[in-house]
C-alpha cells in the first residue's frame, strides 16, 4: 500500500529544503576565535584590539574577529602551538615564546631595521615560510612593532671605570628574550611569569627585568623598579598568528582585509609605539625613576652585546636560514 504524507509535513519538507538551498546559495560570514598572550589590561593587548576593531569595521558581515580570552584560557608561551594544532584559530603573542622550536624568531628580536623595511625586503615573507613549516602556523604580522626595549633595577646598576654595565651576580627576570643578554652580561635568569611581577619585586626575588617602556605602565611595578637604563635595545617581537587550515578556509575577501589592515597596522602601530615609549619614559621620570645613561664606548659596547646575542643564539642553533635571515632584517653599524 502507498503511503500519504500528510499535507502539512511535505509543506514542512519544501521549506526545509528551500532554506538549505538558500543557505548554500549565501555567503556566510567568516569568524575567527582568537587569545592574547596577556591579560586585557596589557597596553599592548590594548592595541591588539583596536586592530581587532578595525578589521571587524571593514569586514562587517564578510569577516569577524571574536577575542575570547587570553592567559587565563591558555597559558601564554602555549598559544602558539594551540593555533597550531586548531584548538584555537588565532592568536597575539611573543614570538620569543616559541624560540625552542623556532630559533628563526630571534631575527625579529635583533633586527634593527623597521617592519615596513623588512617588509619590503623580503624579510616578513621568510620568516612566514619558516614559521609555517616550523611552527605549523601563518604568520599575519608583527605587531607594536620594533618598539625598544629596556632593562629596569631595583637598585642603581654598576657601570665600571670604562663605561661597560656590569650585572654581575644580579638576578634578572627570565624571558627568552632577554636570557642570552643576561647571561652575556653575567646576570642570573630567575624565571617569575608576569602576573607574579609585582609579588617577586615585592619579595625581591629578583634584581631587575627587561620590558618594553611602552607595556609597563598598570602593572605598578615602579614602586619597586627605580632605574631604568638608556640606550633601548633590540625590538619588540610580538606577533598575530592564524591556523593554516583556518587561513585557508577563509574567504579571498576576508583574507584580503586581514592582509591589507595588517600591513597597514603595522606602520601607523610602529609610529605610534615610538611616540608611546617617549611618554612612558617621561612618565616614569616624572614619578622618580632615574635614568642610567651609558656614554661613549660603554654605549655601543652594551648595543653590539645586546643585538649580537640575538644573533649568536640563533647562529648557534644551526638555522639554515641564519645568514638569509641577518641580512633581511639587521644593518651593520657605520
Amino acid at each position: 500500500m502507498k503511503t500519504i504524507r500528510p499535507f502539512n509535513t511535505l509543506l514542512t519538507a519544501m521549506a526545509v529544503s528551500i532554506l538549505a538551498l538558500g543557505a548554500s546559495g549565501a555567503s556566510a560570514q567568516d569568524t575567527l576565535r582568537s587569545l592574547t598572550a596577556f591579560p586585557s589590561s596589557d597596553a599592548t593587548a590594548a592595541l591588539y584590539a583596536e586592530f581587532v576593531e578595525l578589521v571587524n569595521e571593514r569586514g562587517a558581515g564578510i569577516l569577524e574577529i571574536d577575542i575570547v580570552g587570553g592567559p587565563e584560557i591558555v597559558p601564554g608561551f602555549q598559544q602558539t602551538e594551540a593555533v597550531a594544532r586548531g584548538t584555537i584559530d588565532m592568536t597575539y603573542a611573543p614570538i620569543s615564546y616559541s624560540l625552542g622550536v623556532f630559533p628563526e624568531g630571534d631575527a625579529w628580536v635583533g633586527s634593527n631595521l623597521t617592519p615596513m623595511e623588512s617588509r619590503e625586503n623580503g624579510g616578513f615573507e621568510l620568516v612566514q615560510s619558516i614559521a609555517a613549516e616550523k611552527l605549523g602556523v601563518h604568520v599575519l604580522s608583527r605587531f607594536a612593532p620594533a618598539a625598544p626595549l629596556a632593562l629596569y633595577f631595583v637598585d642603581e646598576p654598576k657601570v665600571d671605570a670604562d663605561g661597560n654595565l656590569d650585572l654581575s651576580g644580579l638576578r634578572m627576570r627570565a624571558s627568552p628574550l632577554y636570557n642570552a643578554l643576561y647571561e652575556a652580561l653575567g646576570a642570573v635568569p630567575v624565571t617569575i611569569s608576569v602576573p607574579d611581577i609585582y609579588s617577586g619585586l615585592e619579595r625581591r626575588t629578583f634584581d631587575g627585568m627587561g620590558f618594553p617602556p611602552s607595556a609597563i605602565d598598570g602593572w605598578s611595578w615602579d614602586r619597586f623598579l627605580k632605574y631604568r637604563l638608556d640606550p633601548g635595545f633590540m625590538q619588540t617581537d610580538l606577533g598575530i598568528y592564524i591556523n593554516p587550515s583556518k587561513w585557508a578556509a577563509l574567504s579571498d575577501e576576508s583574507r584580503q582585509i586581514l592582509t591589507d589592515t595588517a600591513v597597514e597596522f603595522e606602520a601607523t602601530s610602529y609610529e605610534l609605539w615610538q611616540q608611546v615609549t617617549e611618554e612612558a619614559n617621561a612618565k616614569f621620570e616624572g614619578l622618580g625613576m632615574q635614568v642610567v645613561a651609558l656614554e661613549g664606548a660603554g654605549r655601543q659596547a652594551f648595543l653590539d652585546t645586546a643585538f649580537g646575542a640575538s644573533w649568536d643564539r640563533l647562529k648557534a642553533s644551526g638555522s639554515d636560514d641564519y645568514e638569509a635571515l641577518r641580512d633581511h632584517y639587521y644593518r651593520e653599524p657605520k
